[in-house]
């Protein structure tokens, strides 16, 4: 079907309207879930731990969310306007980027309430994925009437785009999620550099990259580039579920490097089954094709001299 202007004007009205009624977390802020939070992150700062807690910043959409039952109360706007789409050939949806912003600390104890409305909707877009709009709805959270932080979330309903060639094409491979907290280090990359955060009160290392010290909370940074040398520190070999841009199987591996820090990415130069715990690894920069680049990692036996 054909998305035209018009379905963008129409889509236009729902801007301002409630996405979802108020709505309540399921549990108060308490110290269990962030201890959980906190080593599945590997946050070991002191200030979410003790009889003075916080919570982590970045644990705020966890207080709103609804489990595999989901939340009641979803407003009529958001299903009108996705019926629209829908109709209209949009069937495909994409998240795309989040954005948080922290007014205060949330503590143990403390019962959050929130609603969340449609705040704007893009004008028509064509992408690589398909032609569709971009809808961004903004959560306000709260602890009774004090606002304490709020969560926007965009994502793009789209019609899939189709390709007039009769001749299978392999899928490209998916691009990486480029927002301001990791714009320098996507940057980097571009010019075949390694580049890792580190905190200007601290010293400390980060990646990845992120908008503040988790060691010490400063917000202000430089970098660092890393040298490039590196070993396997772990890695699983993929079989399944299939992604049509690779071929499996294939090796994940989590690489750290001379700097200390870790990062996820793959190890080429030596079949799958060749990849060990301490291998020793060197970065190295694959074009894949006209617009991405990416740090993978060479078997140092393998790298060229």
């Amino acid at each position: 079907m054909v998305v035209d202007d018009e379905l963008g004007a129409r889509l236009k009205v729902y801007e301002g309207r409630a996405a979802t009624l108020t709505g309540t977390g399921r549990d108060p802020v308490n110290l269990p879930m962030i201890r959980h939070w906190c080593e599945a992150m590997g946050d070991t700062n002191p200030a979410y731990t003790g009889p003075d807690a916080i919570a982590p910043p970045t644990m705020l959409q966890a207080w709103t969310m609804g489990g595999l039952a989901g939340h009641e109360g979803r407003a009529a706007a958001h299903d009108e306007m996705f019926a629209l789409l829908d109709e209209a050939g949009c069937t495909s949806i994409v998240a795309t980027d989040c954005e948080q912003q922290y007014l205060r600390p949330l503590r143990p104890g403390d019962e959050v309430t929130f609603d969340t409305v449609i705040e704007s909707v893009s004008g028509r877009k064509t992408t690589k994925l398909g032609t569709g709009y971009f809808i961004t709805t903004r959560t306000d959270i709260r602890v009774g009437p004090e606002r304490v932080g709020t969560h926007r979330f965009r994502v793009l309903k789209y019609a899939p785009a189709t390709t007039p060639s009769k001749r299978p094409q392999r899928p490209s491979r998916p691009r990486p999620v480029v927002n301001r907290d990791n714009a320098g280090f996507w940057e980097g990359v571009a010019r075949h550099r390694l580049l890792i955060q580190r905190c200007t009160s601290c010293a400390a290392l980060r990646f990845p990259w992120l908008p503040g010290c988790n060691n010490c909370g400063g917000p202000d940074w430089d970098t660092v580039e890393a040298s490039g040398e590196g070993t396997v520190y772990s890695y699983v070999v993929m079989h399944h579920p299939p992604f049509p841009a690779f071929d499996p199987p294939y090796a994940v591996a989590l690489v750290e490097l001379a700097e200390g820090v870790r990062m996820i990415s793959d190890v080429v130069g030596v079949p799958y089954d060749k990849v060990r715990i301490g291998m020793p690894v060197r970065l190295e920069f694959r074009s894949y094709d006209e617009e991405l680049v990416l740090p993978v990692f060479r078997a140092r036996e393998e790298a060229a001299v």
